[in-house]
């Protein structure tokens, strides 16, 4: 019995090595029954990541909420941030309505408005400057106007989307 969990020892040591060197595979060790098959290869994968190749800017996001904390919005300056560049560059205004349903609506640099009604990165309604209701807030292309019914956000070109708990809108 003692052989048996040193020698089990030695092979989770080896095949550990292995597996975290990439070296050698692990070696045929006996289970209890005595069978000596192989043990299984785990091959190890590295995910490819496709990296920006021009630098992200040291602009800053800005973030507001309306009044109701259900909807929340982030804006990010043409040239990205030190850590997030928006996929065409930027700039770009994302806001997240969380209730009946999670939504983003996102306008980038140019074409329509898009929703996205399965968003991996639910992570609304935490900022601490709030749009009260009659104001309107504007940053680069980009203006929203809060109001009880609602955020109505548009791009200088007329592209805008809606958002409130009845109603999504984006063109």
């Amino acid at each position: 019995m003692k052989l048996f969990l040193i020698s089990a020892f030695a092979g989770f040591v080896l095949a550990a090595e292995a597996f975290a060197g990439g070296g050698a595979p692990a070696p045929n060790v006996p289970s209890a029954d005595g069978d000596t098959t192989a043990t299984p290869q785990i091959e190890e994968t590295t995910p490819q990541v496709k990296t920006k190749t021009r630098s992200t800017g040291g602009g800053q996001q800005e973030e507001f909420v309306l009044p109701s904390g259900n909807i929340g919005c982030i804006y990010t300056p043409e040239g990205g941030t030190s850590v997030y560049l928006p996929q065409d560059g930027g700039p770009e205004l994302a806001c997240d309505r969380v209730e009946p349903r999670y939504v983003r609506a996102t306008l980038s640099a140019g074409g329509p408005a898009s929703l996205d009604k399965n968003v991996g990165d639910a992570s609304c309604c935490s900022a601490t400057r709030v749009l009260d209701y009659g104001q309107t807030w504007r940053q680069g292309p980009f203006s929203c106007s809060s109001t009880e019914k609602g955020l109505a956000c548009e791009r200088e070109d007329g592209h805008s989307f809606f958002l409130s708990r009845r109603r999504i809108d984006a063109n």
